[in-house]
C-alpha cells in the first residue's frame, strides 16, 4: 500500500507542477495584454489630442478672415474687440514667455541651492521633514496661488513700486516660480544623491571642503538630472493656466504699438493658457472664428512644449553620465 501511495503521490506532483506553470504563464500574459493595452491607450490619447488640434486648426487657417502670415508673423492679437479682428500670436507668446522667464528665476536657483542643501548639508533628520515640506507646495491647488499672487504678491509690489497695476506680469510670474518649485527641488535632489559616495570621499581626500565637493564634483556629475529638472519646471510654467488667468489679466501685450512693452513686467499680459481659459469660460459660439483661434493658439503652444522636450531629451543624452 505504501509503495502504492508513493507511486500515485510520484504522478500528482508533475501534474501539480504542470499547472502552476499554467497559471504562472496566464498571469504573465494577462499583465503583459494589461502593459500593452496601458501603452496602447497613451499613444491613442496623444494621437487623438494632435489630430484634434491638427483638424480643428485647419479649419481656423481656412477662414477668410484669417491670414496665416499674419498669425506668425502679426504684432496684435484682437480677436474679440472691434470691427477689424487681427490674429497675431506673438503677443501671447510673449506674454508666456515673459511670465515663465520670471518664473524660473525663482524656481531655478532657489530649488537648486534647496536640493544642493538637502543633498550635501542637511542631516537625516531635518531632511526627512523638509523635503515632505516642500513637496506639499506641489498638492497645493493653482487657484490658491492665483488668489495667493492676487492678495498677497500683488499688493506687496505695489507696495514697493506705485508702476504695477492691479493685473501684471510679475506677480503671476512668482506665483508660478513658487508653484515649480517643488519640481525643482525633488528631481535635482534626486540627482544629487544619485552621484556614487566614492567621488564624494575621493574629493575629500584630495583637501576638497564639503563646499567644493558640492559645485564641482557633485553638481557636474548630475548635471544631467539638475538639467532635466530645469527643463521639466520650464515646461510646467509654460502650460500654466489658473494663476495666470486669475493674476496677470486679459490684455494681450500691445507689441504693435510699444515693443517695449514685451520686457516691461508691470503690465497686464495675456498668455496663450489665458487666452484659451477666457474663449472656452465665455460666450463664444463654437463655429466663430474666435473659438478655432483657440485651437490655433493651443497647436502652437503644443509645438513649443514638444520642441523643448526634444531639447530636453537632447541635453540628457549629451550629459548623462553612467556609474558602476
Amino acid at each position: 500500500m505504501a509503495q502504492i501511495a508513493s507511486q500515485v503521490g510520484g504522478l500528482d506532483r508533475p501534474r501539480g507542477r504542470e499547472k502552476s506553470r499554467r497559471i504562472r504563464s496566464f498571469r504573465e500574459s494577462l499583465i503583459f495584454t494589461i502593459l500593452v493595452l496601458c501603452g496602447v491607450f497613451s499613444i491613442l490619447t496623444t494621437a487623438s489630442i494632435i489630430a484634434t488640434l491638427a483638424i480643428e486648426s485647419f479649419q481656423f487657417f481656412r477662414l477668410p478672415e484669417v491670414s496665416i502670415w499674419e498669425f506668425f508673423t502679426g504684432l496684435r492679437w484682437s480677436p474679440l474687440l472691434g470691427a477689424e479682428k487681427h490674429f497675431g500670436i506673438w503677443p501671447l507668446i510673449g506674454g508666456t514667455l515673459m511670465i515663465s522667464a520670471i518664473a524660473m528665476m525663482v524656481a531655478l536657483p532657489l530649488g537648486l541651492v534647496s536640493a544642493i542643501y538637502l543633498s550635501e548639508y542637511a542631516r537625516p533628520g531635518v531632511r526627512a521633514v523638509l523635503k515632505p515640506v516642500l513637496e506639499i507646495i506641489a498638492g497645493v491647488p493653482t487657484v490658491v496661488f492665483g488668489f495667493f499672487a492676487l492678495t498677497v504678491i500683488t499688493p506687496g509690489l505695489r507696495w514697493l513700486h506705485d508702476g504695477f497695476n492691479v493685473y501684471n506680469a510679475t506677480s503671476a510670474g512668482i506665483a508660478v516660480g513658487i508653484m515649480c518649485l517643488p519640481i525643482v527641488t525633488s528631481l535635482s535632489e534626486d540627482a544629487l544623491r544619485a552621484v556614487p559616495q566614492a567621488l564624494r570621499e575621493g574629493a575629500y581626500g584630495l583637501g576638497s571642503t564639503r563646499f567644493e565637493v558640492s559645485i564641482k564634483v557633485v553638481v557636474p556629475a548630475a548635471l544631467s538630472g539638475i538639467i532635466a529638472a530645469f527643463l521639466l519646471a520650464i515646461a510646467r510654467a509654460v502650460g500654466e493656466t489658473m494663476i495666470v488667468s486669475l493674476a496677470a489679466g486679459s490684455m494681450p501685450i500691445p507689441l504693435a504699438d510699444d515693443p517695449t512693452a514685451a520686457i516691461d513686467p508691470r503690465n497686464p499680459a495675456q498668455t496663450m493658457t489665458g487666452y484659451m481659459v477666457m474663449i472656452f469660460t465665455g460666450d463664444v459660439s463654437n463655429f466663430g472664428v474666435e473659438y478655432f483661434s483657440s485651437y490655433a493658439v493651443a497647436a502652437t503652444l503644443f509645438v513649443m512644449t514638444l520642441l523643448l522636450t526634444l531639447i530636453g531629451h537632447r541635453v540628457r543624452v549629451r550629459y548623462r553620465q553612467v556609474y558602476e
